[in-house]
């Protein structure tokens, strides 16, 4: 009964390193406590945290980077970063997955306009006059105006290159 070898793509590995929040993946062991609070896993088979990170040991980059990655149903809830036993922080590295497959040009086409519409105008959706009178017909408090100048200030900052790539939280 032969085996099935098992390959592990170690350059992967390194690039997801180098992204911040990428290197905790090597700390996991595999312990599932993070499935245990997910609240995507328990509405999808599609999604498991563990799966994700156990892809990422392995150096899957086809499968976490691919068109149809099940990184983009992650709710960015952070739980699992509250519940990892082994400080892993899951979320952080489902983060920096995300960000390589925006810079691999494999993320999903809708997030583009996501992305465009908060550079615009601060908000991830667009308010029209009727949810400004839904909201007071509920007694709501009116929508913060969002200070769109100092995010475009912040984007701005965004794009020049880090000064110092250094990940300052290496493990003690």
């Amino acid at each position: 009964m032969a085996k099935d070898k098992i390959v592990v793509n170690y350059r992967f590995r390194d690039k997801l390193n180098k992204v911040q929040g990428g290197k905790h993946h090597n700390y996991c062991y595999q312990c599932s406590a993070c499935v245990a609070i997910c609240p995507a896993a328990r509405f999808t088979d599609e999604f498991n945290p563990r799966v994700i990170l156990l892809k990422a040991l392995l150096g899957a980059e086809e499968e976490l980077l691919g068109k149809d990655s099940p990184i983009w149903l992650c709710t960015n809830c952070y739980s699992c970063y509250e519940r990892c036993p082994q400080d892993v922080r899951p979320i952080e590295v489902i983060i920096a997955l995300k960000n390589m497959a925006v810079e691999k040009g494999t993320a999903p086409e809708n997030l583009a306009k996501l992305s465009q519409n908060i550079a615009q105008t601060g908000l991830s959706v667009t308010v029209t006059s009727t949810v400004h009178r839904r909201r007071q017909e509920l007694g709501l408090p009116e929508l913060r105006t969002v200070p769109i100048e100092e995010l475009k200030e912040i984007l701005a900052d965004q794009e020049e290159p880090p000064k110092d790539n250094k990940d300052n939280d290496e493990r003690q």
